[in-house]
């Protein structure tokens, strides 16, 4: 992590700085919002925005930090109205939980936090409203989620369940660690286009995909085929809505959702992905495009692939079966968009010097009988809990009293 440091200059400061110091000071702690009479101050905004910065969260923080904060101060309403309470144990096992994601006890995790400038409240508020929404969830809905033997049969593909289908448009800007500041404020500024048009238009300039000569549209894609990770952020877009940007491995991918339908046959699950990469020195310079198009134009299948790269490194070409789940997720959402044979050249090295060259060889169906009824019983159960959660939620904005500042 970056470190920052901030000198202050005590010896020329006088009263003038003592007079900016208090006036910055109530405005930092002055109200950013009031939910029902409480008090949400721009200084947990601040600090709220720089801990979603660390944890390497994209979009528009302070927007999302505002959003959030609201979000905590009716959850911890709710929480009191049902007598509901975080006990210091509850609280150092759930701080322990958020920090071991990151391979991090809690006083490391809390040391490294601090030398962004977050402060250990921040993060302890943040994991007991965590915890406080649990709790809530669980003492009002808990008792109504019953899934049925026929639910977990649909779920396991044992009975003709029905799948989902989306229409979305994408954005893939390569980024390296040279611009990723200069990305990261273009795939914000584009997250908060409102229509199709300005999308198509950022699309045409921006994106690396092959779909910007479409407008960055592309056809109709199973969601089943989409990294796991990306298909509870793609399905919470309504149409027309575009996603905050997501962070690939060498790229940022801001999407459009421009239609959702449901198929009267599910897509099969799929257990294996055969897929190729050929990674071309000079990443996204005019002479490897072209080389790119070459390759494209003069190869069929995969194993055309050995032929190209005949004489040349071995490492530059890696032609492996895999689980979905161990593809690096944004080589699988290029897979997820092609069919057998297809290419794409849209995604670059982490530092830019490789163009790679991918190229779908062919899909394994699973099985779904293999997998566990009580794995099924949970994700069915929780996904439940998780929509009553959400429309709570919303009934408890619309009947609180909001006023941002």
């Amino acid at each position: 992590m970056k470190l920052k440091s901030y000198l202050i200059g005590a010896a020329a400061a006088g009263a003038f700085c003592l007079t900016t110091l208090s006036v910055s000071a109530q405005s930092l702690f002055s109200p950013a919002a009031t939910v029902n009479e409480a008090v949400v101050t721009n200084y947990e905004v601040q600090q709220r925005a720089a801990f979603y910065k660390v944890i390497r969260r994209l979009g528009n923080l302070e927007k999302i930090a505002l959003e959030d904060l609201v979000e905590d101060r009716l959850k911890a309403q709710a929480a009191r109205e049902l007598g509901i309470e975080i006990d210091p144990e509850q609280l150092e096992t759930g701080m322990n939980e958020f920090a071991g994601r990151a391979n991090l006890k809690t006083d490391q995790f809390l040391q490294a936090i601090a030398q962004e400038g977050v402060e250990p409240r921040t993060f302890r508020e943040f994991v007991r409203n965590g915890l406080l929404w649990r709790g809530v969830v669980q003492a009002r809905f808990q008792g109504r989620v019953q899934i049925s033997e026929a639910e977990i049969d649909a779920a396991l593909g044992s009975a003709g369940q029905s799948g989902l289908r989306v229409l979305l448009s994408e954005i893939i800007i390569p980024v390296t660690p040279q611009t990723e500041d200069q990305v990261l404020d273009l795939a914000n500024q584009i997250s908060e286009l409102t229509s199709y048009k300005d999308f198509a238009e950022a699309a045409r300039r921006f994106s690396a995909a092959n779909s910007r000569n479409n407008d960055g549209r592309l056809e109709w894609l199973p969601l089943s085929r989409l990294p796991g990770p990306l298909q509870p952020v793609i399905l919470e877009l309504k149409p027309g809505e575009v996603s905050a940007p997501l962070e690939l491995e060498g790229a940022l991918a801001i999407f459009q959702m421009r239609g959702i339908e449901e198929l009267p046959v599910s897509r099969p699950q799929i257990a294996a992905i055969e897929y190729g990469v050929l990674r071309l020195a000079g990443g996204r310079s005019p002479e490897t495009l072209a080389q790119a198009e070459n390759i494209r134009q003069s190869i069929d299948t995969c194993d055309d692939l050995y032929g190209v790269n005949f004489g040349g490194p071995e490492e530059a070409l890696t032609v492996e079966a895999r689980q979905p789940s161990d593809i690096p997720r944004s080589v699988a959402l290029e897979l997820a968009k092609l069919d057998r044979h297809e290419v794409s050249t849209a995604l670059t090295s982490e530092d830019g010097s490789q163009l790679l060259f991918i190229m779908m060889c062919g899909r394994t169906s699973a099985i779904n009988e293999e997998a566990s009824r009580d794995d099924v019983l949970n994700a069915l159960r929780n996904r439940r809990l998780n929509s009553y959660a959400d429309g709570y939620l919303e009934q408890l904005r619309a009947d609180a009293t909001i006023d941002i500042k």
